[in-house]
């Protein structure tokens, strides 16, 4: 059974850090594309930034800039530095991973991380 465990989220003031990690476990196989989702409060999940298995990664524009994804192969974990936080990053952010494909959302799913950002 595939489990995503997150860490990291929290309470931050605007200006600030956070770095949010996804460790896989309790699987054989390394997911291909991994990503980080995010969903506030009355509004939709939206993706974060994804990355390939080969490092190739992508954002969204409202994050380009101030967020950087990373992963370790070895560790199937993926990270997620967030820097110059604003308060509408807040939202309970998801960690993603694709088995099959390097393109994509997958169908495993962390349980959810809280990161807050006050003004």
């Amino acid at each position: 059974q595939v489990q995503l465990v997150e860490s990291g989220g929290g309470l931050v003031q605007a200006g600030g850090s956070l770095r949010l990690s996804c460790a896989a476990s309790g699987s054989i196989f390394r997911f291909k594309a991994m990503g980080w989702y995010r969903q506030a409060p009355g509004k939709q999940r939206e993706l974060v930034a994804g990355i390939t298995s080969s490092g190739r990664t992508n954002y969204a524009v409202s994050v380009k800039g101030r967020f950087t994804i990373s992963r370790d192969n070895a560790k199937n974990t993926v990270y997620l530095q967030m820097n110059s936080l604003k308060p509408e990053d807040t939202a309970v952010y998801y960690c993603n991973g694709n088995p099959y494909s390097d393109y994509g959302m997958g169908v495993y799913w962390g349980q959810g991380t809280q990161v807050t950002v006050s003004s």
